[in-house]
C-alpha cells in the first residue's frame, strides 16, 4: 500500500477563547493516498474547509489546533511558519472557490504564477514565464502569451479558475488541495476543470482532497468520501458505497436534496431547520435537532462514536437503521 499523500488524525480546531470558543473541527481523522481523490462534503460551516487550513497552517492566531497532519510522514502541525512556506506551493498545492479574492488584483497573471516557480524551483525570470506559459496551455487557456501580461479582471470566471489551478499545479504538488472550485463556474466549465485534474493527476500521481457540498461532484471525481457536520467526520467510505447504501441520516438527506436528472422538484427532499452554532454545540449527536429519525434514547446527551457498519464504511450514530 503508498504510503498516505496526506493525514490528518484526531485533529481538532478551536476558535476564541473561554465561553465565546468555537469548536469547528472536532477529532476529525482521515487520509489519501498519492493517486488517490478524497471528497469532503458538507454544508457551509461542518468544519470541511477549516480542516485543511488548519492542516496547512493557515488559521488565525487565535486558532488553537491539535492532533496531526502528517504529510510523507511529516506532521506539519510541528514545523514553524517559515518551514511551512516552504511546503506551501510546493508540496501543497491550493486551488480556492473564488479567484477574483484569491488572485491580486494589482498584478499580471505573469507574475502572480511564476513567484512560486521562483520562489521553490529555483527557475529564473525567463524559465519561470517559460513554464507559466506551458502551465495556461495545459489547462486549456488560448493564447497563452497574451493571456500571461493580462489582470485577472481582464479575464472571464472560467479563465481564472484555471490560472489558479495552473498555479497550484505550477511546481508538481504532492496533494492537491481544491476547496469549492467549481462552485460558481457553468456546468461545461466545471466538467473541463475536472478532466484537467483528472488528467494531472493520471500524469503525476499527486493526491488530490476535493473539498464540496455538492455530492454529484465528488460522486464523479472520488475514491472515497468523508461527510462532514457540526466539526464532526459523520460518515466515511468508498464513493459507490457512500452513494449506493448511505447510513447516517444526514447522508441521506443530502443525497435526497440533490437534483437528478428525470427526478421532479417535488421529490427533491430538504433538510429542515440549520446547522449548529460550533460555540453551543448540543450536548448529545451534533444532528439531533434536524435528525428525522431519533430512535435512540441516547441520541440527545452522548456522542456517538464512528463505527465501522461495512468493509471500509463508518458512521457516526446511533441510528444505522433508521429510515
Amino acid at each position: 500500500m503508498k504510503a498516505p499523500g496526506l493525514a490528518v488524525r484526531d485533529l481538532t480546531v478551536v476558535l476564541g477563547r473561554g465561553r465565546h470558543a468555537a469548536h469547528v473541527v472536532r477529532g476529525v481523522s482521515w487520509s489519501v493516498e498519492a493517486g488517490r481523490t478524497l471528497g469532503v462534503v458538507g454544508e457551509s460551516g461542518s468544519g470541511k474547509s477549516m480542516t485543511v487550513l488548519a492542516a496547512a497552517g493557515l488559521v488565525p492566531p487565535s486558532a488553537t489546533v491539535t492532533g496531526s497532519a502528517l504529510l510523507g510522514g511529516e506532521d506539519l502541525l510541528k514545523l514553524s511558519e517559515r518551514e511551512l512556506r516552504g511546503i506551501r506551493g510546493r508540496r501543497l498545492g491550493f486551488v480556492f472557490q473564488e479567484p477574483m479574492t484569491s488572485l491580486n488584483p494589482l498584478l499580471t497573471v505573469e507574475r502572480q504564477m511564476t513567484e512560486g516557480i521562483e520562489e521553490h524551483l529555483g527557475a529564473t525570470r525567463r524559465a519561470a514565464r517559460s513554464r507559466a506559459r506551458e502551465l495556461l496551455d495545459s489547462v486549456g487557456i488560448p493564447d497563452p502569451d497574451r493571456r500571461l501580461d493580462a489582470y485577472p479582471h481582464q479575464l472571464s470566471g472560467g479563465m481564472r479558475q484555471r490560472v489558479m489551478i495552473a498555479i497550484a499545479l505550477s511546481c508538481s504538488p504532492d496533494v492537491l488541495i481544491a476547496d469549492e472550485p467549481t462552485t460558481a463556474l457553468d456546468v461545461t466549465t466545471q466538467a473541463q476543470i475536472l478532466d484537467i485534474v483528472r488528467e494531472r493527476q493520471e500524469r503525476t500521481g499527486m493526491a488530490v482532497v476535493w473539498i464540496s457540498h455538492d455530492l454529484a461532484v465528488v460522486g464523479g471525481l472520488a475514491d472515497d468520501v468523508v461527510v462532514m457536520y457540526g466539526g464532526h467526520v459523520v460518515e466515511q467510505a468508498p464513493a459507490g458505497t457512500l452513494h449506493g447504501a448511505p447510513v447516517h441520516p444526514y447522508t441521506r438527506g443530502l443525497l435526497g436534496a440533490r437534483p437528478v436528472l428525470g427526478k421532479r422538484r417535488d421529490q427533491l427532499t430538504a433538510i429542515p431547520g440549520t446547522p449548529p452554532d460550533p460555540r453551543a454545540l448540543p450536548p448529545g449527536c451534533v444532528f439531533f435537532d434536524r435528525c428525522p429519525v431519533k430512535e435512540d434514547p441516547r441520541c440527545e446527551t452522548e456522542v456517538p462514536e464512528l463505527l465501522e457498519v461495512g468493509t471500509r464504511h463508518y458512521a457516526r450514530t446511533f441510528c444505522p437503521e433508521g429510515r
